[in-house]
């Protein structure tokens, strides 16, 4: 069974910038910059044909537009028990588009809804045992984040193996998106 999720994949100098967070945060366990994406729906692990009319149905957005996406603070999952440390996407009409799209269109493919509410975000760490203090402290002396800026070709399908999170990732297919 395939384990899917549909994303942005995050350019490489922008990625090598985000790369450059890592380090000074104990208990992180840093993701490497190629599994850097934003998720836009987490699908699962799914039998064949479900995946196949999920990747079918996501054909029909492919006239959606592109897009830029800003990159604009760090931030934590977690609260008083921090899980992940990441990097927050500005707020978009046209990024929530085609997330909202997205899931219209894996409903259809018989997909439950998605319980959780969409945040955009790129995954810099996932933390285990890192107080809130520490974060507090990691991000503060991170000192300002210089927002950064992309344009968005396309949207992709995922797959991942089961593992403990942060990768690796693999291309299933890709959703270019209209000039």
């Amino acid at each position: 069974m395939p384990r899917l999720f549909t994303g942005l994949e995050i350019p490489p100098d922008i990625g090598f910038a985000l790369s450059l967070k890592r380090g000074g945060l104990t208990g992180a366990r840093w993701i490497d910059p190629d599994n850097y994406h934003i998720t836009l729906r987490f699908i699962g692990d799914v039998d064949n044909q479900t995946a196949n009319d999920a990747a079918d149905n996501l054909d029909y957005l492919s006239e959606s537009l592109r897009f830029p996406i800003r990159l604009t603070h760090l931030g934590t999952f977690g609260g008083d028990k921090p899980r992940a440390l990441y990097v927050g996407v500005e707020p978009s009409e046209a990024l929530s588009r085609l997330q909202s799209a997205q899931e219209r269109m894996l409903q259809r493919a018989g997909l439950p809804a998605e319980g959780r509410k969409f945040v955009p975000h790129v995954t810099l760490a996932r933390l285990r045992g890192t107080s809130a203090e520490e974060v507090a402290r990691y991000i503060a002396e991170a000192g300002r984040f210089e927002p950064l800026t992309f344009a968005v070709p396309r949207f992709v399908l995922f797959s991942s193996r089961d593992s403990v999170g942060g990768g690796p990732y693999v291309v299933e297919q890709t959703y270019p998106l209209a000039a």
